[in-house]
Formats: C-alpha cells, sequence, structure tokens
C-alpha cells in the first residue's frame, strides 16, 4: 500500500511539474487538481473502508418477561451469520421482568444508545417499541402479530416491524386437546394471562373456543404483576380447575413461580415454552422458541445490510413439538396414556 501511495504521489508531482513547464493554461491547471483529488480519494478509500469495518452495530433486545434462553439462541444465530459480540455487534438486553410500566423507560434507553435495530419479544414488548419510535427497525417475535395490530399482513407487514410469530392458527387448541387426552377425567382448565397484552386476549378466546369443543370449561385467570400470581392461582384451584393452562408470554415473566406452585398444589399443567419442561413443567405444546430466535437473527441481518422491515414478510411457525417431563408426572400421581406419549417429540425421564 506504502509503495503504491509512493508511486501515485510520484506520477501527480510529474505530471504537475510538466504542466507548469509547457505553460499550460489554467484548464490545465484544473485538470491536473482533479487528478490529484481524484488519486488522494483513491488513496483514502481503504482507509475510510478499514474504518467502517471497525464499526460496532447495537442491536437492542426488550423482554417482557424473564425469558428461556431466548437471548443466548439470538446470539448464536447471529453467531453463525458471522458476527462476533464485542467487536463488530453488540446486544443491549432489556428485560421488564414482567411489568409492562417498565417497557417505556426500557425503550427509552435503547432509544438513547443508540441501538440500530430492536428484536422485541412478545406483543407488550413490541407495541412498547412502536410508539416509541417509528424509524427504528424492529423485528417482533410475538402471537399473533397481524391479530393484535402490530403489522398490516404477514406478506407486507408495512411500518417499521417485521418478524416472526410465534403462534399458529389451531396451536392452542391442538394443546388443550393433548391435555384432556393425558387427563381424561379432566372437565375444568384455568387459564393464566394479562389484559395488558392484546395477544393473550385474542389467546385466550381460542383456548375457550376449543374448551367448547371438548365439553371442557375455561376459567380467566387474571395476573398483572407478580404480587398477584399465587392468590389468583388459589383461586383457580378452589374453583376446582383441574389444570392450568399457561401461556408463552407468561411462562417467560413467571416460569418458576408458577412450576414451583403447580408442583406444591400437585396440579398439572401445560405450557407454551420448551423451557418450562426442562425446568420442570408436565407437558409442552409449543413450536421451538430457540429456532424462532436463530431465525430472529437472520432477520437484523437483512436489515443491517439494507433491507426494510416492511418488505420482509413475517414467518409463522409451521412445526410444534409435544414434550413431557415423566418425572412430574410421576410427582403428581399421573399415568399419561401411551397414546400421548407416541405423539411426543421429546420424553424427559
Amino acid at each position: 500500500m506504502r509503495r503504491a501511495r509512493r508511486s501515485l504521489r510520484k506520477w501527480v508531482g510529474s505530471a504537475s511539474r510538466y504542466s507548469m513547464f509547457r505553460g499550460a493554461s489554467g484548464v490545465i491547471f484544473r485538470t491536473v487538481g482533479l487528478i490529484t483529488t481524484l488519486v488522494f480519494g483513491v488513496l483514502a478509500a481503504p482507509v475510510a473502508a478499514e474504518a467502517q469495518a471497525g464499526k460496532v452495530t447495537r442491536v437492542g433486545f426488550l423482554r417482557w418477561g424473564s425469558g428461556g434462553g431466548e437471548v443466548e439462541a439470538f446470539r448464536q444465530g447471529l453467531r453463525e451469520l458471522g458476527y462476533v459480540e464485542g467487536k463488530n455487534i453488540a446486544i443491549e438486553d432489556r428485560n421488564a421482568e414482567g411489568r409492562t410500566e417498565r417497557l417505556p423507560n426500557l425503550v427509552a434507553e435503547l432509544i438513547r444508545i443508540p441501538v440500530d435495530v430492536i428484536v422485541a419479544f412478545t406483543t407488550p414488548a413490541t407495541r412498547a417499541v412502536q410508539q416509541a419510535t417509528s424509524t427504528i427497525p424492529i423485528v417482533t417475535v410475538s402471537a399473533d402479530p397481524v391479530g393484535t395490530g402490530l403489522i398490516t399482513s404477514l406478506a407486507r407487514p408495512g411500518g417499521n416491524t417485521t418478524g416472526l410469530s410465534l403462534v399458529g392458527p389451531e396451536a392452542d387448541g391442538k394443546a388443550l386437546g393433548l391435555l384432556k387426552e393425558a387427563i381424561p377425567s379432566l372437565r375444568r382448565v384455568a387459564f393464566v394471562w394479562d389484559p395488558a397484552n392484546a395477544a393473550l386476549l385474542r389467546r385466550f378466546q381460542a383456548v375457550e373456543a376449543a374448551a367448547r369443543s371438548l365439553g371442557l370449561q375455561l376459567d380467566s385467570v387474571v395476573v398483572t404483576a407478580p404480587g398477584e400470581l399465587e392468590n389468583a392461582l388459589e383461586s383457580a384451584i378452589g374453583k376446582h380447575a383441574g389444570a392450568l393452562f399457561v401461556p408463552t408470554a407468561m411462562a417467560s415473566a413467571y416460569r418458576r413461580q408458577i412450576v414451583d406452585f403447580t408442583a406444591r398444589k400437585r396440579w398439572p399443567a401445560i405450557y407454551a415454552d420448551p423451557a418450562s419442561a426442562e425446568a420442570g413443567g408436565l407437558m409442552v405444546y409449543s413450536t421451538n422458541i430457540a429456532d424462532q430466535f436463530r431465525r430472529a437473527a437472520i432477520y437484523v441481518d437483512k436489515i443491517l445490510k439494507g433491507a426494510k422491515p416492511a418488505d420482509l414478510p413475517v414467518e409463522q411457525p409451521t412445526k410444534f413439538e409435544l414434550v413431557i417431563n415423566l418425572k412430574t408426572a410421576q410427582a403428581l400421581g399421573l399415568t399419561i396414556p401411551q397414546s400421548v406419549l407416541l405423539q411426543a417429540d421429546k420424553i424427559i425421564k
């Protein structure tokens, strides 16, 4: 590089001397000046490229709840795409710990940093980002983003938001059917949710419709803050609910508390995220959330390379997994029918 620069400088100097020796007109001097500018522009280009290559892109990661490994799955996805944390990318992780009122301040923190793109897990987190910015690209991982109004359509999301949907059209009905098949005596199920999450209202309605078709009664268990959880679950048991249905967002916020409570009360529960089975939950019927967040990294990569969120179709899950924790079943005194075990993608013993 030094040799090339010396040669170019020598050539420019020679051109300048030759022009003066010939008594060239001002046009020639201007021409030489233009050549000189172009040459030094070429010399400076590698330096500018090196500076650009050293830029660290900042990605915000906003969670409504504590989660179950989604940040690490996202990191893995970035690594697979060639990103190196601390070298060319940095992840700014923020967690509202299930408190919706904290989300606006956490979003404001990310915007002040500033970040180049924000990954938002759950509907409340995505909504909080959308309310704060219309320019920073958003990659949502949430339930029913069309039904909750986060995007215009799956094919053409519009605005500054794209991403992945966590729930397929028939997923909750299938989950409830599996729970009924696993516990044939089941007559009443409690559904724990937070009305602040628009997606959970739609899921409650979907599960309620599925319950009616299965001859089950669905009870609403509303929890808007961590301190309300135990009393709300106690109330559901008092109404003789034979099992608990835990959607993804509630598991992400309260997984440990719910698993511990149901273990103490010997109360069966089905969850909508894989981490809950590993934590001791009885059953899980869910898409592979870790895979969803690895795919979220692909969306981030495309956006950083110039794609517009409005033009990136939102993905819906096509594969769901049934996980059964037999150790928990034994502790609850349950015998899972062979017909259900044969449908399991994974059995924890």
